[in-house]
């Protein structure tokens, strides 16, 4: 039974996986694009409602959280373009919106007004998030169209052709000369290969 299903499988049978995924990327592409949409129209009306509290009497307090929450919905809305450009979750950002979330908290109930258990968990996060930033900056970057799960998974499979082989190449060329320039400019690298 198992060997009938497979060959049906890769033979183009009656269950075809590249369109099911493609379908599927697609449906997501399309939730991703109307959550930007939405949280376009959110950062608007949040626009015009700051600067209605704009006018006197001005409320400091008001005029801070909205505006930090209007930074908030912005580094949102271009974790969302990351995503749709790269099909990714960029960590930077998110560890930006969460760095600007807490800091808004903070700021809106005030820092003598809250429990000092609540300070010290805000600055214990603040500290995670801050090593999170660190760590992510020391990571070798990766340059557009290096993919190295693709590779390991043609490695796996047995199926590396002389044109990945090429690529491969010419990723690990391209690394060197990265680090090459960030070792001229006094920046550490790691090596991983």
């Amino acid at each position: 039974m198992y060997k009938l299903l497979k060959n049906e499988q890769t033979s183009g049978g009656w269950l075809n996986k590249s369109g099911i995924v493609r379908f599927l990327e697609t449906i997501q592409d399309l939730l991703i694009i109307s959550l930007c949409i939405g949280l376009f129209t959110l950062m608007a009306i949040q626009l015009r409602a700051m600067f209605f509290e704009l006018l006197p009497p001005l409320n400091f307090k008001v005029v801070t959280s909205d505006i930090l929450f209007l930074l908030i919905l912005v580094e949102l809305f271009r974790l969302l373009i990351i995503y749709l450009q790269e099909q990714r979750v960029s960590i930077g950002v998110a560890v930006e919106v969460s760095i600007v979330s807490v800091l808004r908290e903070v700021l809106v109930r005030g820092v003598l007004e809250a429990h000092w258990t609540q300070i010290l968990s805000a600055c214990a996060f603040l500290i995670v998030m801050a090593v999170l930033l660190i760590v992510r900056a020391w990571l070798p970057p990766t340059f557009r169209g290096i993919d190295p799960e693709k590779m390991i998974s043609l490695r796996h499979k047995g199926k590396e052709t002389d044109e990945s082989i090429a690529t491969a190449e010419k990723q690990q060329q391209d690394y060197k000369i990265a680090a090459n320039f960030l070792e001229k400019n006094g920046n550490v690298v790691s090596e991983h290969h």
